[in-house]
């Protein structure tokens, strides 16, 4: 549905865009992500055409937006940070000059405007001005607009800024009924968000784009590891023998247990590995209590942060994931504060 390739934007001698390229499929909600500065908006204005690049194309629906421009535009529906609205026009007068601007028939736009105001939750508002309208509201309002012509594709850049928890979820719970019918690119900074609407997530850092998957796939790409978190109650020895016989146990560590007479263990496998069950039936064999057992994986947040370390406007992490670990399997000389199994 999408396509950018080779796009490089250039402001003087700042280099916003950086030879990026990707694709975008067809019926999905893609999560677009970037710390200010990295060149995310810059990128979206050039989808939609409000950017020209330095050089590169974008082609939506087959369209070079650059090269057949009323075509491409044809294609998307564009709600970017701050709507634009008009003040002193009511909701459906709005609505009614915004079809005008892009060429939908009369007829059509007298069909179409209620339905999408049905669908945008405005109907009840659309006699009132926008200026009386809460935040809420207008970013509603401004949505129904760019759903107008029903395009293919819908991107949204920070639909979510300066809503309440309530108007969250609610403009949350309609992205997702748009990505049933519409190609839908969400820009936002409210990351647990863009977890929790979103089916593929791309990261853009220093103009380039660094990830690129689904939010289940990203922390395994991340990692490279599963962890997994273990407590039993039993003797260290025999723990050991436990964990010693799985061969997918890339390493791990032991300490004593806050809990009477157990120990924690903090296993580390790979990425495609679930031991829980075959430690569970190797514990059952030993007499082996488990009182906790948790695999962990990054969230998006430690994703993001990882990614964009040193970009403009983003803070630096200190990683201190593997301090202190004492287990190291095999022994290959990998990690020389780590003790061999025995």
């Amino acid at each position: 549905m999408i396509e950018v390739e080779h796009l490089t934007k250039r402001y003087g001698n700042h280099l916003a865009v950086d030879d990026l390229s990707f694709s975008v499929g067809e019926g999905q909600i893609y999560g677009f992500l970037g710390p200010n500065g990295a060149g995310k908006s810059t990128t979206m204005n050039i989808m939609t055409g409000y950017t020209a690049p330095t050089s590169g194309e974008v082609k939506i629906g087959g369209y070079n937006i650059l090269d057949e421009p009323e075509a491409a535009r044809k294609c998307i529906g564009y709600l970017p940070e701050i709507p634009p609205l008009y003040q002193d026009m009511t909701v459906k007068e709005y609505l009614i000059f915004a079809a005008g601007l892009k060429k939908i028939p009369r007829k059509n736009a007298q069909s179409m405007i209620p339905e999408l105001m049905e669908t945008t939750g405005i109907t009840d508002m659309q006699n009132r001005l926008i200026r009386n309208l809460s935040k809420g509201y207008r970013q509603r309002t401004g949505l129904a607009q760019a759903l107008l012509g029903y395009p293919p594709v819908i991107i949204l850049d920070e639909p979510m800024v300066g809503l309440d928890p309530r108007q969250i979820i609610e403009i949350r719970d309609l992205i997702r009924g748009l990505g049933k019918k519409h190609t839908v690119i969400l820009s936002s900074h409210i990351l647990s968000e863009i977890s929790a609407v979103c089916d593929h997530i791309m990261i853009i850092s220093h103009g380039k784009l660094v990830a690129s998957d689904t939010p289940e796939n990203l922390p395994l790409l991340m990692s490279g590891t599963n962890t997994l978190q273990l407590t039993v109650r039993t003797k260290e020895q025999t723990l050991r023998s436990i964990l010693d016989a799985q061969d997918a146990i890339l390493s791990y560590t032991l300490e004593q247990s806050a809990e009477s007479d157990a120990w924690d263990a903090v296993i580390r496998t790979r990425t495609q590995t679930d031991l829980r069950e075959a430690l569970f039936f190797g514990c059952a064999q030993k007499n082996a209590a488990i009182l906790n057992m948790q695999l962990s994986r990054m969230s998006l947040e430690d994703i993001f942060l990882e990614l964009t370390e040193g970009d403009p406007g983003s803070e630096e992490t200190n990683d201190s994931e593997n301090d202190g670990e004492k287990t190291e399997k095999g022994g290959d000389g990998n990690g020389s504060n780590l003790s061999q199994r025995s």
